[in-house]
């Protein structure tokens, strides 16, 4: 799948999703592509799971077993994980959208209105263990124009493209 059928297939889910959550639908675009390589990962393409998100104790669905890279200790290792599985990437946006509002931590990050600044606050907030992570969304979302999906047009459609 090339970058721009990704973009084309997430972004209607992701401003719907914007439109109920606060969180902005490049940002959204961006973490999916960067944590599931546009959609190509095992993880994607196995279990619908864009975001990375790891089955913790909480999670009652599918479980996709598989070893995960993580930056510890000042360094990058490989660490056994289980992952949540979802029947489509709709399910895989609204339960990361659930993560994400249901974690107090994370709330100063729902005052930004771009997904740059999104990414930036929940990062420092210890969202990620990647010290890039912040500065890889944000030139995701650069690259591609994402922030165009975060205006909505003067007719109020889903009509803004990206590059």
């Amino acid at each position: 799948m090339s970058p721009q059928d990704f973009i084309a297939s997430l972004a209607p889910a992701a401003r719907a999703s914007a439109e109920n959550t606060r969180i902005p639908a490049s940002f959204v675009v961006a973490e999916g592509a960067l944590e599931s390589g546009w959609g190509t990962s095992r993880l994607a393409v196995e279990g619908f799971n864009l975001f990375g998100v790891k089955a913790d104790a909480s999670w009652h669905g599918p479980v996709l077993a598989m070893p995960t890279r993580e930056y510890l200790g000042g360094q990058w290792v490989m660490v056994p994980a289980n992952w949540r599985k979802y029947g489509d990437w709709l399910g895989s946006i609204t339960d990361h959208a659930s993560f994400l509002l249901e974690n107090p931590r994370y709330q100063p990050a729902f005052a930004c209105t771009s997904g740059a600044a999104f990414a930036e606050a929940i990062a420092k907030a210890g969202y990620a263990t990647d010290p890039q992570y912040a500065a890889k969304i944000a030139s995701i979302i650069g690259t591609h124009g994402l922030d165009a999906l975060d205006v909505p047009d003067a007719a109020g459609s889903d009509s803004a493209t990206p590059r």
